[in-house]
């Protein structure tokens, strides 16, 4: 379903990854314990063409894991997962 959607330019599609509740102990984890904000890449766009018209490829390949910033990007809903 997601490689139905391809992003444009120097643009990438990004899944959040969701941080465990507990950990493999069974050890109940606070909410503020998972601040880090993280996401798996899941397509990238071809890249963008400098003033000369050479190719520049995107700096990220599928299946990297990224950082994300809290409050930039777009939130896109595709069969009823965010990304």
């Amino acid at each position: 379903m997601v490689k139905r959607l391809t992003p444009l330019l120097n643009r990438v599609l990004v899944e959040k990854i969701v941080p465990p509740a507990k950990t493999h102990a069974g050890i109940l984890l606070p909410e503020t314990s998972n601040k880090l904000n993280s996401g798996k890449v899941l397509v990238v766009g071809p890249g963008l063409r400098d003033k000369s018209g050479n190719h520049v490829p995107v700096a990220v390949k599928e299946g990297d894991t990224v950082l994300l910033p809290e409050y930039e990007g777009t939130t896109v809903k595709l069969s009823e997962k965010e990304f």
